[in-house]
């Protein structure tokens, strides 16, 4: 069995000037803030393809870096299936530019839940951000876990060291620079998540022997694991998971709640200078996600050929107890050093796009949905709103920090649970936004109690339904929430036109100005088909016409 490979004196120079690198340029971009505008929201400022590549960079977080090309290559019941998920985002982009970006834009918010107050009252908008709190606060710390103890085992250091590593430097930078040093360093990170990708797919397809010898290799020993496309089965009972249905209309509502109402991704759309300069940012991740998931597919495959033709690296990856280790392993072990260290700053950047967001994006909130309302309209404090901002920064990166270390003892559990619990909330918070938008008659008694009737069932799925695949929770959740939202309302008291006209989409010209984006969002739909015919010819690719 092959020993784990270790890190040299230029590894660990090229991650010193990186880390110095990020911190100087947070440094530089603090200048000028004055408030939490500045702060949160870039004083609305940032340039449209900055906020796009960092959203897209957000999704990639280091776990999926690593867990993505494991799953292709060697997880049990694992392949290219995942990539139907993928189909579904240009879809989600439509329906989010469409419903929800126009009102979120035109109120000038920065957290996206004050949107809910203003529609309905500050009950409803406590609860759902309460909810994105929690659940956000608990995934983030268990994604920042799990980064740690993989870097800590390549790196050979213990993992309170790399806990502390990641966490303090990306508290600095991003505490230091707001949402302008997010959406930056995500744009770096990207850069070096991209190269760090083509680095790992080229050594081992060279290692294999070439290009057509890699192909060969997938198309006799790796065949089952190019099927993508599953129309038959519906993970409705019938005991397979990742088929085409779930994916694309559980996807539709998952993603659609993901991008168009959790704070770490509004934030950003909401720092655009523009209404169209939003737009274009989510027209850029509605083409740009499929690539990327594709690359980190593709690197499932090279590296699943190398393990073919290498049998000590499958016994080292098998030896540490989970095929996550497959790609840390594969880059300690046949990168060459410099390499080496370039793409576990790549590992790292992924880490810390995910958690830098999110931090900033727990702060926002607390901020603006609970510190200002509850606590800075005291006019005896003399503290700054900005100043508070930075406060509730450093707070949370404490606490997820502080988190990141105790979820190690239940780890299995969470890690195991973080996608059910992701599913049970957004459908039913997609719900709360879609009922406030769509819906004149629904009242703020009917979107609490129908919101948690939404996370009830699913509970009631998670229980006594096992059979029914998580991703359908999403649809789910968001059906029962609007149902028991509107017959709540049928008998309670109307709220007046007056007070809510601003925020109900039939009574404002916003649809009328979407005809000029009818184009683009014809592209997106033809994009949709697109991906599902190159879905269908990749195992054509390799297997020959």
């Amino acid at each position: 069995m092959e020993q784990i490979g270790s890190l040299n004196t230029l590894d660990y120079i090229i991650f010193v000037l990186y880390f110095a690198a990020l911190i100087f340029m947070s440094w530089r971009l603090s200048k000028g803030q004055q408030d939490e505008t500045d702060y949160y929201v870039g004083s609305r400022k940032m340039p449209w393809w900055a906020i796009g590549i960092s959203t897209a960079a957000t999704q990639t977080s280091a776990i999926g870096f690593m867990s993505v090309p494991a799953f292709v290559a060697m997880k049990q019941g694992g392949g290219m299936k995942l990539l139907q998920g993928e189909f579904v985002v240009p879809i989600a982009m439509i329906f989010i530019m469409v419903f929800l970006i126009p009102f979120f834009r035109k109120l000038e918010l920065i957290s996206v839940y004050e949107y809910l107050e203003k529609r309905f009252d500050s009950s409803v908008k406590y609860l759902i951000s309460a909810v994105f709190l929690l659940s956000r606060g608990l995934a983030t710390a268990v994604g920042f876990y799990m980064a740690g103890i993989l870097l800590s085992t390549v790196f050979k250091m213990p993992l309170w060291v790399t806990i502390l590593l990641i966490g303090g430097i990306t508290l600095i930078y991003d505490t230091l620079g707001g949402i302008k040093a997010v959406i930056y360093s995500d744009v770096l990170q990207m850069a070096i998540l991209l190269m760090g990708a083509v680095l790992i797919a080229g050594y081992s397809i060279y290692e294999v022997g070439g290009f057509d010898s890699f192909k060969d290799i997938v198309a006799f020993k790796m065949g089952d694991r190019l099927q993508i496309l599953d129309f038959k089965h519906h993970g409705l009972g019938d005991g397979v998971e990742f088929s085409f249905w779930p994916q694309i209309i559980g996807g539709f509502f998952l993603l659609s709640s993901y991008y168009g109402c959790d704070q770490t991704q509004t934030q950003r759309e909401l720092s655009a200078a523009t209404l169209t300069e939003t737009r274009k940012s989510l027209i850029f991740n509605g083409f740009f996600r499929f690539p990327l998931s594709l690359l980190y597919l593709f690197i499932g495959l090279t590296i699943g050929a190398y393990a073919f033709e290498h049998a000590d690296f499958v016994n080292t990856v098998n030896s540490m107890g989970k095929v996550d280790y497959m790609v840390p392993v594969f880059i300690m072990n046949v990168i060459p050093h410099g390499f080496k260290a370039l793409i576990f700053v790549a590992v790292l950047a992924a880490a810390m796009s995910s958690l830098d967001s999110a931090i900033n994006s727990l702060s926002a909130a607390s901020m603006k949905d609970f510190i200002e309302p509850l606590i800075l309209k005291n006019k005896k404090l003399k503290i700054s709103s900005l100043r508070f901002s930075k406060i509730s920064t450093v707070i949370w990166g404490v606490v997820v920090t502080l988190l990141a270390f105790y979820v190690g003892n239940i780890s299995g559990t969470v890690i195991e649970s973080i996608g059910i619990v992701g599913s049970a909330f957004y459908g039913p918070i997609l719900a709360a936004f879609i009922l406030g938008v769509a819906f004149k008659r629904v009242t703020a008694n009917g979107v609490f109690v129908g919101v948690l009737a939404g996370v009830f069932f699913n509970l009631v799925l998670h229980l006594w339904f096992q059979e029914i695949f998580w991703l359908w929770w999403n649809c789910f959740g968001f059906l029962v929430s609007v149902t028991i939202a509107l017959f709540v309302s049928l008998f309670d008291k109307p709220t007046s036109e007056d007070k809510i006209k601003k925020y109900v989409i039939w009574n404002t010209n916003l649809l009328e100005g979407e005809r000029a984006w009818i184009p683009t969002y014809a592209m997106l739909v033809g994009y949709f088909f697109f991906m599902i015919a190159v879905a269908w010819l990749i195992p054509y690719f390799f297997h020959g016409f």
